[in-house]
């Protein structure tokens, strides 16, 4: 199979058994999905939302969160992986979204990643399903699902991994592909435990191929 055919095959089965695939973080508005975004960086997505409906009470805005302290963003974000940087950074990317962007969060990738703590992976997850762009995020699922399946080659780091993705890709389905593979990593393809008898995808799959060789 060539990687051409790899890739056609994993869009055609996610298309039929997974056509609406969203993020599972909680959000109204790009502002809020932003915050939520930076706060998954090594969190789960159901801390997130436990954490967002009372930090969007006290920080409803970006006008309210730069002129936050510390200490109180802190005091909502203290379950959370790495709560002091976090707290530090959401004010510092409220500051600045008010300063050069009118608080308006952009659409590019280039200008998302101005913001403290947005970095590449942050950035392409705003463009993506704020605006629909043909971003592909690269975190620790989809990184480890498309080296299994066999979508990325020997990817050093999520860029490589990235690009790798967005070649063989069609722009129309980047960000939900995007979604395809967190789920898939996250309910099938999972990290320690891969749930392979129950994977609709085998037929593609270099892990699956490896560890059953009597089946092919």
């Amino acid at each position: 199979m060539t990687k051409k055919e790899k890739f056609a095959a994993f869009v055609a089965y996610f298309e039929q058994n997974m056509p609406v695939a969203e993020t599972e973080l909680r959000y109204v508005n790009p502002y809020e999905l932003l915050v939520a975004v930076i706060l998954s960086a090594q969190c789960t997505d159901k801390r997130v939302n436990i954490i967002t409906p009372d930090f969007f009470k006290e920080f409803p805005t970006p006008e309210v969160l730069a002129v936050a302290s510390q200490d109180a963003v802190f005091e909502r974000v203290k379950s959370c992986s790495y709560p002091n940087n976090k707290a530090r950074n959401l004010i510092g990317m409220a500051q600045v979204l008010l300063k050069e962007f009118n608080g308006v969060v952009p659409e590019e990738v280039d200008q998302l990643q101005k913001l403290p703590g947005v970095g590449r992976k942050t950035a392409n997850v705003i463009a993506s399903v704020v605006y629909n762009k043909p971003a592909m995020a690269v975190d620790t699922h989809v990184f480890r699902v498309a080296a299994r399946i066999g979508l990325t080659t020997k990817a050093k780091n999520p860029l490589e991994a990235e690009k790798q993705l967005v070649k063989y890709l069609p722009d129309t389905v980047i960000s939900r592909a995007h979604h395809w593979l967190i789920l898939h990593g996250r309910y099938v393809c999972k990290a320690r435990t891969p749930d392979c008898n129950n994977c609709g995808i085998q037929s593609i799959c270099n892990f699956y191929k490896r560890n059953n060789k009597d089946v092919f």
